[in-house]
This record gives C-alpha cells, structure tokens and sequence, in this order.
C-alpha cells in the first residue's frame, strides 16, 4: 500500500495495489475510487483533504493494525 500526501493538489491518495486503473468514480463530492479491470477498489483519493483535516493530523499518520 502507498499514502501520497499532495500539498499543491491538496489531496490525499490510499494506493492498494498495483493493478492498472481502468475506470475511476467521485461516489460522492471530494472522494474518488479507482477500479481494475476486476471491479475492485484498488485506490481512494480525498480531494481538498486541508478543509478535512489539520496541518497536524495530516504531518503525523498513525496507522493500526487489529
């Protein structure tokens, strides 16, 4: 999985895997999934992730495993 953080696009991107991306769908304002050729979520992206969060929440990422 990779994080990409992009300050000048103000956006936050969750990569899965690494399937090609064959079709991508805003399912709601701001947040968009992209597809493989399988119909499965293989990225997410968060579009003006700023309004979303704090400078300080978005430098520290914590992530947890159950």
């Amino acid at each position: 999985m990779r994080i990409k953080l992009d300050k000048e696009s103000d956006s936050l991107y969750f990569r899965l895997d690494e399937n090609r991306i064959v079709e991508s769908e805003e399912i709601r304002p701001g947040v968009i999934l992209d597809y493989d050729e399988n119909d499965k979520v293989i990225g997410v992206e968060f579009l003006g992730v700023s309004a979303r969060a704090t400078q300080d929440e978005l430098s520290t990422m914590q992530f947890q495993t159950a």
